[in-house]
């Protein structure tokens, strides 16, 4: 398991499992650091629509396997804990909540 620091000061667990679902997607080999990255150093932050719990960090990637792609970070938030729940690269950010950068 990794400890990462996102934006906003806040620890976020990588777990083993969860690092093994996101690598198991060939476009995704080669972005672990991107992944510490794009939570520390967003290029914005959106609530999910769907889950309030959850937060999409965006990052645009210039260097992909498959382009210019934004990689997005979501991590769940409940009380006292946060973890990586996914990472996967988009063409554009999901509508959501704005919440980084702050204003």
């Amino acid at each position: 398991m990794t400890q990462l620091e996102d934006c906003f000061g806040r620890i976020v667990r990588l777990t083993d499992e969860r690092m093994e679902h996101i690598l198991e997607h060939p476009e995704m080999l080669g972005l672990s650091l991107s992944i510490a990255a794009a939570l520390s150093d967003p290029a914005l932050v959106r609530r999910s629509c769907s889950d309030n719990a959850l937060s999409l960090f965006y990052r645009f990637l210039e260097e992909t396997a498959v382009g210019g792609k934004f990689l997005c970070v979501v991590v769940k938030y409940t009380e006292g804990d946060a973890f990586v729940v996914t990472a996967y690269l988009t063409n554009k950010p999901k509508a959501g909540e704005h919440q980084w950068p702050t204003k």
